[in-house]
């Protein structure tokens, strides 16, 4: 009964949901305050295209109008960024999301930051440094989601003598590492890694040219299916495969629901991507950042029921979100449903054709 009054209480004042007034707390800043965004590149499209613009809408909404948000894009440089971090440490914004590039470099910008009184929230990567919340997806099972949908892929007749090749993501990334150590749980005794590779800045330049030599080394035939970390390093393998005369294309995974990937599935040429769901990641690192500025504890502690752990730092509050393995069976259903791309924006002249055999028209 206390439970469920308890529940109702909290329910009436929108914290539940983390929409509230912010009643629950004094507030130690109001509406006109600034977020500090930093993401890590360009190579990924989703960070201008959906992860800036969805936070900054949500700030605006949270506040009134009255907050704004102060954004840089490091283009995958780790100096730039501590020069960003220390710029809006001088700016004296009011809390840092922050999206590492180097999650182990920026840790002494990270201390600056907090010993400057500024609140860091560690956004989609989880930086080193004494950070005061995470936001992201639950990496490993993102791992899984593809290492599991490649087995699927496979078939019943894949055992450990099947050839596959690992295009994991960067080595200065420490969700790279926890997609491949998910992969690798769902992997390791079932195939056979014939070849593997940490992609640096998850170019997909360097994904190509190392699927070049691991077909040189292995032989185009003998290659059953490739984990590639993310979209971009799958277009790159794709076109180093088509390369050398590979029609039948093996499958390839991916992750990030890149629109260049969507339309390489409904082509058949990858075989699935991870969808992740941009705005709600965005929605909440923009409800974690208000609510900790204007001491909303109780708001800010429904947001972040989960706890990770750092390399520096144990059991950070966070929110991971879920990831859904992305098919052809079920584009509709997510990035169609979700508003992320529209039936139009996939089934160009080039697609239309393969959109209608999977009925996307």
């Amino acid at each position: 009964m206390a439970a469920s009054t308890m529940t109702l209480s909290l329910a009436g004042c929108g914290v539940l949901n983390a929409t509230g007034n912010g009643a629950d707390a004094s507030p130690s800043k109001g509406n006109d305050l600034t977020v500090g965004l930093l993401l890590p590149e360009k190579a990924n499209t989703r960070y201008d295209k959906f992860d800036y613009p969805i936070i900054k809408s949500k700030v605006a909404e949270l506040t009134g109008k009255k907050g704004s948000v102060e954004y840089a894009n490091a283009n995958a440089d780790a100096s730039q960024q501590a020069t960003q971090l220390q710029k809006m440490i001088d700016d004296k914004v009011d809390v840092i999301l922050l999206d590492a590039v180097d999650s182990h470099a920026i840790a002494p910008e990270v201390k600056k930051a907090k010993d400057a009184g500024i609140p860091v929230i560690a956004y989609d990567r989880l930086a080193e440094g004494p950070i005061d919340a995470y936001v992201s997806f639950d990496n490993e099972l993102v791992g899984e989601v593809q290492g599991r949908t490649l087995l699927q892929a496979l078939g019943s007749n894949a055992d450990s003598s099947t050839k596959i090749v690992m295009v994991n993501g960067s080595p200065t990334d420490p969700n790279a590492k926890q997609f491949k150590e998910g992969a690798l749980s769902e992997l390791n005794g079932k195939v056979t890694i014939a070849a593997t590779y940490d992609t640096t800045d998850w170019k997909p330049e360097l994904a190509e040219s190392n699927m070049a030599k691991a077909i040189e080394e292995i032989g185009k035939n003998n290659i059953a299916g490739v984990y590639a970390a993310n979209d971009g390093m799958a277009g790159g393998v794709i076109k180093a495969l088509k390369a050398v005369g590979v029609t039948n294309l093996p499958p390839v995974t991916g992750q990030d629901a890149e629109l260049d990937a969507v339309q390489r599935i409904v082509a058949g040429e990858q075989y699935m991507s991870v969808y992740k769901a941009y705005p709600d990641e965005a929605e909440a690192a923009a409800q974690m950042a208000v609510a900790k500025v204007q001491g909303k504890d109780i708001q800010f502690d429904a947001l972040t029921q989960d706890k990770v752990d750092s390399p520096t730092q144990k059991s950070i509050p966070a929110k991971l979100i879920q990831p859904v393995a992305l098919t052809k069976s079920n584009i509709k259903s997510t990035v169609i449903a979700d508003g992320i791309y529209t039936v139009g924006d996939i089934c160009t002249a080039k697609y239309r054709t393969a959109c209608a055999a999977i009925g996307l028209k």
